[in-house]
């Protein structure tokens, strides 16, 4: 009997532009931002992006152009979340101790704040244009273009 093995590498010819946003606005501000600014429609998702089995979630916004096959999201990068501190089981006195912990959908890019993902038929796009208009806007303190095959966790940002 024949043994067949499927390579994920072999699906991952899928391109796509992602930036790096850094601001400290909200992520509803930011989407009318880049709504007003690039010309484009995103909307918050339903449902947050998930990850780890509800360790942390993201904020998604997404807008799909229909007409040119472009897919737009912006994505939180940071997730702030109150945890339960572990405390002894031996304390006369419970103490119910929280502690915030930050995660990141991308670890490696821990001082970003939003990132920005276009997908689909992306070979019109003109990606200098796209910076040079977010680095325009004023809320924006930076922004950068990143190169996703040097981001080991580039699984977080499959959609």
């Amino acid at each position: 009997m024949a043994v067949h093995k499927l390579h994920v590498d072999e699906f991952s010819d899928d391109r796509y532009l992602l930036f790096a946003i850094h601001s400290r606005i909200e992520d509803y501000r930011i989407a009318y931002l880049l709504n007003k600014h690039l010309g484009i429609k995103l909307e918050r998702k339903q449902n947050d992006l998930d990850v780890d089995y509800l360790k942390s979630s993201y904020a998604i916004y997404e807008w799909d152009n229909k007409v040119e096959y472009i897919i737009w999201n912006l994505v939180s990068n940071c997730c702030v979340k109150e945890e339960e501190a572990i405390t002894s089981t031996g304390v006369l006195f419970g103490n119910n101790n929280k502690i915030v912990k930050t995660y990141n959908l991308i670890p490696e890019l821990k001082t970003v704040d939003y990132l920005l993902k276009i997908s689909g038929e992306i070979y019109g796009l003109d990606e200098q244009f796209i910076l040079e208009t977010l680095q325009k806007i004023p809320q924006i303190i930076t922004s950068y273009s990143v190169n996703p095959i040097k981001i080991k966790s580039r699984e977080n940002i499959i959609f």
